[in-house]
């Protein structure tokens, strides 16, 4: 069932001793130079990094002891195999993580560290998908998608939850658009919150598959994406699309340049780190700053996990 304010509130209990109420910032400079007022969510500053902790901390917190004991299972190569291995290590329950055999060494490491039993296998989303069957089928451990999950939704709502607590009404609130977990929660926590607000999603041009299902009201998936926003590379959910399609007023696509230089500015301006695809909302606001010109705006800023030796400004990365 599509999670209402009570149950949002309830997972902004459930998780609130496992996870951080992350800052909310705002810089004159940036305001200044954007013509607008606006409120950064800073989900960078979360547990592993990234909002997912909240997803998967009241996923694995909702479960019932006759499931944790057979332990939960996903497969990701990201911030979500981190968020549910840590979880699973707090209350007690193993976690079996599928990863590509092409996953970064640090976040092979990362699950490693909070006790994630790891099943390498191809990177192809079939071979991603048939290697957790084998998991699931062989251990009874409870599946947590990265998105396409109620109870994450649900996890990652509190964070616009908590950001419009902090700063009050807000004229236009802003997340980034990947699967679709952490927009489909802000959508909603918005919904209910501040119902005149209006809810707008950013997504890197060269993976708009987002814009394309969301234009069309029919799901296009993701093909062959070509972003540094690596974060934002999957399609949406047979969960998270309705709620994107009732409760999102617009998606704006944004160039790899403003990726780019919005991650940047953040890192110049506001002094904290961002990965790409938490640049991406304030690269359309950069883009279309006259639309937003004396607006009240929230931006998610969903984390900030990057390599420091891969920095798209550098001349000669490695």
């Amino acid at each position: 069932m599509i999670p209402d304010l009570k149950t949002i509130e309830a997972a902004a209990s459930r998780i609130r001793p496992y996870i951080h109420r992350t800052p909310v910032l705002t810089s004159r400079s940036l305001d200044h130079m954007l013509g607008a007022k606006i409120f950064f969510k800073c989900e960078n500053f979360q547990k592993v990094g990234a909002f997912k902790s909240r997803g998967a901390c009241n996923a694995v917190f909702s479960l019932e002891e006759s499931a944790v004991e057979k332990g939960v299972a996903t497969h990701s190569s990201g911030n979500h195999a981190q968020a549910l291995a840590r979880a699973a290590l707090i209350r007690g329950c193993k976690a079996y993580i599928v990863m590509p055999e092409t996953s970064s060494r640090v976040k092979v490491e990362a699950v490693k560290g909070y006790g994630g039993d790891i099943y390498f296998c191809r990177p192809t989303l079939a071979a991603r998908e048939e290697t957790l069957q084998e998991v699931v089928s062989r251990t009874g451990a409870t599946e947590i998608h990265p998105y396409n999950d109620y109870r994450v939704i649900a996890g990652q709502a509190t964070a616009a939850l908590e950001l419009l607590e902090e700063s009050g009404p807000l004229d236009v609130i802003m997340a980034p658009v990947g699967g679709g977990g952490l927009l489909s929660g802000t959508a909603l926590a918005t919904a209910y919150m501040s119902p005149s607000t209006i809810v707008i999603a950013a997504e890197p041009a060269g993976a708009d598959d987002a814009y394309r299902s969301f234009t069309t009201r029919q799901f296009v998936p993701s093909v062959n994406p070509q972003t540094i926003a690596d974060g934002l590379l999957t399609s949406l959910g047979p969960l998270t699309f309705p709620i994107i399609l009732d409760h999102v007023h617009r998606i704006i696509t944004v160039s790899e340049e403003s990726i780019i230089a919005a991650m940047h500015l953040t890192w110049e301006r506001m002094k904290i780190i961002i990965e790409p695809s938490s640049a991406v909302p304030l690269a359309a606001l950069m883009e279309n700053k006259d639309g937003f010109h004396g607006k009240k705006i929230g931006i998610i800023i969903s984390g900030g996990n990057v390599s420091l030796d891969k920095l798209p400004w550098l001349k000669n990365p490695a």
